[in-house]
This record gives C-alpha cells, sequence and structure tokens, in this order.
C-alpha cells in the first residue's frame, strides 16, 4: 500500500524547512507496521540469496518485485518529492521519475561499504529504514556533513567535485578527520516506520561501520538531477550500477541488473 501521509502544500514547505535548517527531516509513521514487516520479509530473501553479504539493487526492474513500487509509483508520494525540488532549485525537477534502491550492509564486505562518504547525483533523497540494528558499537548510523555545496551550473565542475572527494585517498583524510574531531558530522539515529529527507546532491553522507554480524538495510529514493540528460552524468549512472551489480554477484546468484541511461 502507499505510504502514509496527507500530502498538501504545508507539509512541503514544512520539510523543505527542516531540510534548509537541520539538514534533514523526518515524516514520522509514514511506513505502516504491516509494510514494515513486508518489506523486511522480502529484504531477507533477497539477503539469503547473498549469502550474508552487501547487496544493492538499482532501478525499477530490479525492485518492481517488491512493496516499494507502490511507493514511487505513488502519485503523492512524487507530488511530495516534486514540490521539495522545486523549493531547493526553485524551478521544476526536470523529469518526475523516481529512481528507487536498496542497499543491504551486512557481512565483512558489508563494512568494506561503509564511511563511502559521496554525493548522490538526485537533488532530492527519501530514505526509508528497513533493518537498523539497535545494539553494540556499529550500528551504521547516517553521518551528514549537511548542505555543504551548492548546485553546480556546470555539470562538468559538479563531476570533478565528485571525483576530488569520492575517492579512498579522501575518504581515508576525512574518516582521520573524525577521529581526530577535526571533522564532525551529524550522526542520524535512523528508526524503520520513518521517512527521512535531506538534500542528497548538496550532503556529503555515508554510514558508519556495521558490524558483520548485523543487517542495515535502506531503500533510497531519489529525485530531480540538476543535470539529467548529460553525457557525464550517464556515464557516472553506467559506472555505479555496474558496480553494484559487481558486488552484488559476488555473493549471491541474482542475474545482473539491466542498464539504465
Amino acid at each position: 500500500m502507499p505510504l502514509s501521509f496527507d500530502m498538501d502544500e504545508q507539509l512541503v514547505l514544512r520539510l523543505a524547512d527542516e531540510i534548509d535548517t537541520n539538514g534533514f527531516a523526518k515524516l514520522s509513521g509514514a511506513v505502516t507496521d504491516s509494510d514494515l514487516q513486508q518489506l523486511r520479509t522480502w529484504t531477507d530473501e533477497q539477503a539469503q540469496k547473498h549469502q550474508g553479504e552487501y547487496f544493492a539493487y538499482h532501478g525499477e526492474a530490479m525492485l518492481g518485485e517488491s512493496l516499494l513500487a507502490s511507493y514511487w509509483a505513488d502519485p503523492r508520494f512524487k507530488s511530495l518529492l516534486a514540490g521539495l525540488y522545486r523549493h531547493a532549485a526553485q524551478t521544476d525537477a526536470p523529469s518526475d521519475r523516481i529512481f528507487p534502491v536498496l542497499r543491504c550492509v551486512q557481512g565483512n564486505q558489508g563494512k568494506r561499504e561503509s564511511n563511502s562518504f559521496h554525493y548522490d547525483a538526485s537533488l532530492v533523497t527519501a530514505l526509508i529504514p528497513v533493518f537498523i540494528p539497535t545494539e553494540g558499537e556499529e550500528r551504521g548510523d547516517l553521518m551528514l556533513f549537511p548542505n555543504i555545496r551548492r548546485v553546480r551550473a556546470w555539470v562538468l565542475f559538479n563531476v570533478f567535485e565528485k571525483a576530488l572527494l569520492q575517492n579512498t585517498f579522501t575518504r581515508g583524510w576525512i574518516i582521520k578527520g573524525m577521529q581526530r574531531n577535526w571533522l564532525k558530522p551529524y550522526i542520524l539515529r535512523l528508526e524503520p516506520g520513518n521517512v527521512y529527507f535531506f538534500w542528497g546532491y548538496r550532503t556529503l553522507h555515508a554510514n558508519k561501520p556495521c558490524g558483520p554480524e548485523v543487517k542495515r538495510a535502506t531503500a533510497l529514493f531519489h529525485f530531480g538531477d540538476p543535470h539529467t540528460g548529460s553525457l557525464a552524468t550517464r556515464l557516472i549512472l553506467r559506472i555505479n550500477q555496474g558496480r553494484a551489480r559487481r558486488m552484488s554477484n559476488k555473493a549471491g546468484n541474482q542475474p545482473p541488473a539491466p542498464t539504465q541511461s
């Protein structure tokens, strides 16, 4: 069933103001208990196929049989994301397409996929927690450096900026900076049942490490790429999806996901 919320302009304004002020916004109780259980059952089935190791599913083709399809097809949800984009960009989104991702951090491979600081290609990111560890030191909490850049007018500037930050060397220095308290990201404890929103394009973010014995699964809905249609954007998308397929196929027997353009 669709997400549980009442869509109106006041909701868009409230969420947008919270993202601008705090770096994120929360829609409490939007995922019903029955929906959450259904999502967890489906995710568990996929996790078993990957033998308890990390996997990520990108796009409608990989997730069309899950409950998530009812979310990205919901006109109210599309209207909400479109309103947030309009607020942030001061213009309408170039497309009303929502790009879904299911990411499951687990096992030894999952720990290696943590601390991967990045900017999203989309301006608006909505996140639904499915499985969130609650015990121990390594729970995979979401780390945010909120709203630290603007939407870039030039796509090549965006590509250069992402390349400069999204690599092993720079991420290592970010982690060192955090360990020495030179850098202090906002730590967000996610609670299943809620939906979280942030400006993914403008916010450097990653999850903290998860212990190999726990499972952290989140559904992500990306909306509004300011550079839609550019060659650079298409190439980055192909690279990211190819990497996700390789990572997933190492541990499981899932067929490769179709290439998206």
